[in-house]
């Protein structure tokens, strides 16, 4: 038989759409032929196939042979189609039957030896695959490299052949050893985090980073250096609910993309807290062949940007649509991408250049001029799409040499959940992500707490975003509480964490 069908998956964003790979011997001078606009690392599959197969004993034909990659156009990129590759040639000279490959997904890079390495995207392609395949009649099974199995072994009722090397794949298909399905270990549930009792005083950071993560709000906390800033930010993850299946398998898809997932991590909330020398492209995504950034893989976590004045302003604008669309869309020439980015923004800035504006031993000695030129590199729009805003003040000498004796981080978690089950019962989302709509359905205020923000807009000067994103925290405030309406003392608590200016 000369020609050959062997299906396996790309990578586009966070899709992974099947490619056929159509392999066909002919007669005439040999060569080796890769077309389907393959990129270099594609390109170079043609001589780690023909070296493991040849070094697992078997006939590299003498013949032309032309591999297609369909659609062709479509970009391929990496080395998962070397096993697909390797298989489409095997089957296309009558070294293995080729009517079993139909029922199987393949994907896996070779090493010269033969061995199957890992590959990234595993998870998403595995996802994609189940999708696919609702349409059809009969599930495909996938064949992976062992080193990738245990990631695709997380989607449920996906089943997953996981092989050492090309030989194993070969005696499978034979009919000689077939391969054994993944047996997905038990995954320990119980997720450490930092305590929160380990954070001595701060009482007001404390119940600002609990209503933020009971409504799933963006905070940012200003101090001098040394107070407990990114410590804070560091248990925050502790305290936030734990993540659902479908959340889990969401953030563990998008990580896959860019490395191998470490299943030990599965329902692990992410914790990104990228350098103040990271560029936009970082920060959202991007590239050649576009990959998700640090807001994308903080999908369903929390993004950490600590010295925020310190990260170029160019960069930090990339925030702005993120902040409110919980998405983001990558745009080149040739192709386009969408990631989620459904993260919880926590950061981080000192109130001056010298960092000690404000501290009680009076040590700052920055001009009216500097503070201001330090301040401005925050723009407007960017501090109106953060929700709280709260100053972190240096502890007293008593509060400092005192045993910490906060509460735990299990006692605010289960608070924060029973919020958080209130407002998914009631609107099926968390406040953060209410619409215009739902803010004046959901979070409507009685009549002094109406006339208290009326008092807040006009004196505070507040935009309209600044208005809803108050009556959003208010509404988080009164589910801490278990309070059906939002009233005046939930709207004056909420204004106070507007009401820093930095």
């Amino acid at each position: 038989m000369g020609l050959a069908v062997v299906y396996s998956r790309a990578l586009a964003g966070m899709d992974a759409p099947q490619v056929t790979v159509e392999v066909h011997l002919a007669n005439g001078l040999p060569s080796f032929t890769i077309v389907g606009l393959p990129e270099a690392e594609v390109k170079e599959s043609k001589d780690r196939v023909r070296a493991a197969l040849q070094t697992a004993q078997f006939e590299f034909p003498a013949r032309r042979i032309t591999v297609n990659l369909a659609p062709a156009d479509l970009p391929k990129e990496s080395g998962r189609y070397d096993l697909p590759i390797a298989l489409g040639i095997l089957a296309a000279s009558g070294q293995i039957p080729a009517d079993q490959l139909a029922n199987y997904e393949i994907a896996g890079e070779l090493a010269l030896t033969g061995e199957l390495r890992p590959i990234r995207g595993a998870l998403a392609m595995t996802v994609s695959m189940l999708q696919g395949e609702k349409a059809q009649t009969s599930a495909r099974a996938f064949i992976l490299p062992h080193a990738s199995a245990a990631e695709a072994a997380l989607v449920r009722h996906a089943v997953i052949l996981p092989a050492h090397s090309l030989l194993e794949v070969w005696s499978h298909l034979a009919g000689r050893e077939e391969l054994s399905p993944y047996a997905v270990p038990p995954i320990k549930q119980a997720i450490e985090y930092a305590d929160f009792n380990e954070v001595k005083g701060q009482s007001l950071p404390k119940r600002a980073l609990e209503i933020a993560a009971a409504g799933g709000h963006s905070l940012l906390m200003s101090g001098p250096p040394g107070t407990g800033k990114s410590m804070l930010a560091s248990r925050f993850a502790g305290i936030l609910p734990a993540m659902t299946d479908q959340e889990a398998l969401e953030s563990a898809a998008i990580q896959s993309l860019n490395a191998v997932y470490r299943t030990e991590n599965w329902c692990r909330r992410p914790f990104r807290s990228p350098h103040h020398t990271a560029s936009g492209v970082a920060l959202v995504g991007g590239g050649g062949i576009p990959r998700p950034g640090e807001i994308s893989l903080a999908h369903h976590g929390v993004l950490f940007l600590d010295e925020l004045p310190e990260f170029d302003r160019r960069v930090l604008e990339v925030l702005r649509e993120p902040l409110e669309s919980w998405h983001i869309t990558i745009s080149r020439a040739a192709r386009q991408a969408d990631f989620p980015a459904s993260f919880q923004l926590l950061a981080a800035m000192n109130p001056c250049p010298c960092g000690y504006l404000g501290h009680h031993n009076n040590k700052c000695r920055c001009t009216p001029d500097q503070v201001a030129r330090y301040r401005a590199k925050i723009s407007g729009p960017l501090l109106d799409r953060i929700d709280l805003h709260i100053e972190v003040p240096a502890l007293s000498e008593d509060e400092l040499t005192k045993a910490a004796d906060g509460e735990a981080s299990a006692s605010i978690r289960q608070r924060v959940e029973a919020a958080r089950d209130l407002q998914i019962a009631r609107q099926g989302k968390a406040n953060s992500q209410l619409g215009s709509k739902e803010v004046d359905a959901h979070c409507t205020p009685d009549a002094s707490g109406l006339n208290l923000l009326k008092q807040a807009i006009s004196r505070l000067n507040l935009s309209a975003r600044a208005y809803h994103r108050i009556l959003k925290v208010a509404r988080s405030i009164a589910d801490l509480g278990a309070e059906r309406d939002v009233k005046s003392a939930h709207i004056a608590e909420a204004i106070q964490y507007r009401r820093h200016e930095i």
